[in-house]
């Protein structure tokens, strides 16, 4: 048994699901056991160390904080170039968790804080996302910090305390999924029409738009809820969203779960008295996932 301090890496693949739908559970496990082995190939050569690979994500190790995250956003055209070359369909892509601390090596796997933090910031992430604690964003070289953004402090499960969590912004180039969306036809130069930051908020006949200046917005079937919605499945104080950092962040308070699905996403991401940061458009289900068209499901649009 040895301990010692290590950059720990969760990477795994977002769109598995549908392809076993697509092609059948054969072919699928081919494709994603082969971008699989193609991204722990990558990572090793670059000097990580592959704990295990987990069906569709691979725990990764590395010694320098700065090396790990530049591999890591490597990913995204990685999966791109084996699309191109090979069977890997494009809806494939990958979500990435890291963290940096004290980690025990133990018969060929590792435990610790560290482990369980980047896991679950993995899980959190979206398609082509990496999420960062701050202990590694602590750990970067000076011109990696400028292209993060700070999501302020999101409650992870296992946690006493909510952990401050920092998003890479790696930009748009011509072939990247963009983390942060940029207005199209907007050059670096260009100048935007300026717009008031809102969360514009609707369900059946309830429309409410949430400025940064309201504070927070309880959702909810009890009486203190800003935004009601009657239906069992709901708790009382279900879940709350509230502008903090410039960053809009939705927490869930319930007994049976929140789902997240941002829009274009084959999946919905579940939520159990945990937060995620909300951007762009996409749906909120209350109780159950959003595939049962029974369950209220809130339409979302961030403007920022």
């Amino acid at each position: 048994m040895r301990q010692s301090f290590k950059t720990v890496v969760f990477a795994d693949l977002t769109g598995s699901t549908s392809l076993f739908e697509s092609v059948g559970n054969v072919i699928a496990t081919q494709m994603v056991s082969g971008a699989m082995q193609g991204v722990g190939s990558r990572l090793s050569k670059a000097g990580g160390r592959i704990v295990k690979y987990l069906g569709d994500g691979v725990m990764v190790l590395f010694d320098e904080v700065d090396v790990a995250v530049d591999e890591c956003v490597a990913l995204p055209a990685l999966l791109r170039e084996l699309s191109a070359g090979g069977p890997l369909p494009s809806p494939v892509a990958v979500k990435v968790g890291i963290d940096y601390g004290s980690v025990v090596d133990h018969d060929g796997d590792c435990y610790g804080d560290a482990v369980n933090v980047a896991a679950r910031l993995s899980d959190l992430a979206q398609a082509n996302e990496i999420l960062l604690s701050d202990s590694v964003f602590q750990h970067l070289r000076d011109e990696q910090r400028t292209v993060c953004h700070s999501l302020d402090r999101i409650a992870i499960k296992g946690k006493v305390e909510p952990v401050r969590v920092w998003r890479v912004d790696w930009g748009r180039t011509a072939e990247t999924t963009l983390i942060f969306p940029i207005e199209a036809g907007a050059g670096a130069g260009a100048e935007r029409p300026r717009r008031e930051q809102h969360l514009e908020l609707n369900w059946l006949d309830q429309h409410r738009v949430l400025a940064p200046a309201d504070g927070a917005l309880v959702i909810g079937r009890g009486e203190e809820a800003g935004f009601v919605i009657c239906d069992p499945r709901v708790s009382r104080r279900h879940a709350r969203i509230e502008w903090s950092g410039g960053q809009c962040l939705l927490t869930d308070f319930s007994s049976n779960g929140t789902w997240v699905r941002l829009a274009g996403a084959a999946q919905a991401l579940m939520l159990r008295r945990d937060g995620i940061m909300l951007y762009g458009e996409g749906e909120i289900a209350l109780g159950a996932p959003p595939d049962d068209v029974t369950v209220p499901t809130l339409r979302f649009c961030v403007i920022d």
